[in-house]
């Protein structure tokens, strides 16, 4: 096979969550995150800027709410251009629920803000520095969790434009955080088999991997899962998209699956497959992306 690694240009797609109350999580995403809407119909909207769909909710109220411990998304990360265009979100949301802030930090490579939605789902908003001011030793990219004042951040960067609405700048998917039982199987799977490349390490409790020398496309951590078996059907995460060039990649990307004896799901533009923890993961080239 001439395939191992994901393509340099691998992005992540569209988060996929499974929602009780549908209204309530619209405008949550759409007024004070700051999303605009893309599509409604029957149990599902589509939220994202411009055209490019970052999160479908999926109305399930016939599920129920994971336990604490489980597997599952530990948090989406919704990447914004610019400084102003950050700030712009988290004042929106911190001026419409004030109570689902967790914190903020600066990690060198990036500054964030932490919520959970009103589902209690975990959701980052950060802006990366530039690439060129990241540091990288032996294949690892130095990351930290230093203190970010909040309001010293909104002082600094919001802007007029900002303070009228949250949605300014433009937004993509940065990278999808996942709670998993361990981390050994979790490397085998996103490392070894998917093909991304791990850029951190926090001994067993945490790893980052990534393709193309992003700082981190997905991380996996058992800070409140360890031990944690396949899930079953609850809230929360739906599914996880990644963007990869185009058909040739799809296939190629099923076919290693499937050598690995990962049970895949191809319906010809994409291919779908569910981790040790049942968290599902469709890869999709990107010009059939949705």
């Amino acid at each position: 096979m001439t395939f191992d690694r994901l393509a340099a240009d691998t992005a992540m797609g569209a988060v996929t969550l499974d929602v009780a109350d549908l209204d309530t999580m619209t405008a949550y995403y759409r007024d004070a995150v700051g999303l605009d809407l893309i599509g409604a119909a029957g149990d599902r909207v589509d939220l994202g800027r411009g055209d490019r769909v970052l999160l479908t909710l999926h109305h399930a109220p016939a599920l129920k709410h994971a336990g604490p411990r489980e597997a599952g998304l530990f948090h989406t990360a919704i990447l914004f251009d610019s400084q102003a265009a950050l700030a712009a979100a988290v004042y929106g949301v911190a001026q419409r629920h004030p109570d689902t802030f967790r914190g903020s930090s600066d990690h060198l490579v990036s500054n964030a803000f932490y919520f959970d939605d009103p589902e209690g789902n975990g959701v980052e908003l950060y802006w990366d520095r530039d690439r060129s001011e990241w540091s990288w030793t032996h294949g690892r990219v130095e990351m930290n969790t230093l203190y970010l004042d909040p309001n010293r951040f909104l002082q600094q960067h919001l802007t007029e434009q900002g303070l009228a609405t949250p949605g300014i700048g433009d937004a993509t998917i940065g990278h999808v955080h996942l709670s998993v039982g361990s981390i050994a199987p979790a490397r085998e799977f996103y490392v070894d088999r998917l093909g991304f490349d791990t850029t951190a390490e926090l001994g067993d409790q945490a790893l980052f991997v990534s393709a193309g020398g992003y700082h981190h496309h997905m991380a996996m951590n058992v800070w409140n899962s360890k031990g944690a078996g396949r899930r079953q059907p609850t809230l929360g995460l739906g599914r996880v998209d990644i963007v990869v060039p185009g058909a040739d990649a799809v296939g190629e990307l099923s076919e290693r699956m499937r050598h690995f004896g990962v049970e895949a799901r191809d319906d010809g533009r994409s291919v779908s497959f569910d981790d040790p923890w049942a968290n599902t993961i469709r890869v999709v080239a990107a010009d059939a992306a949705v």
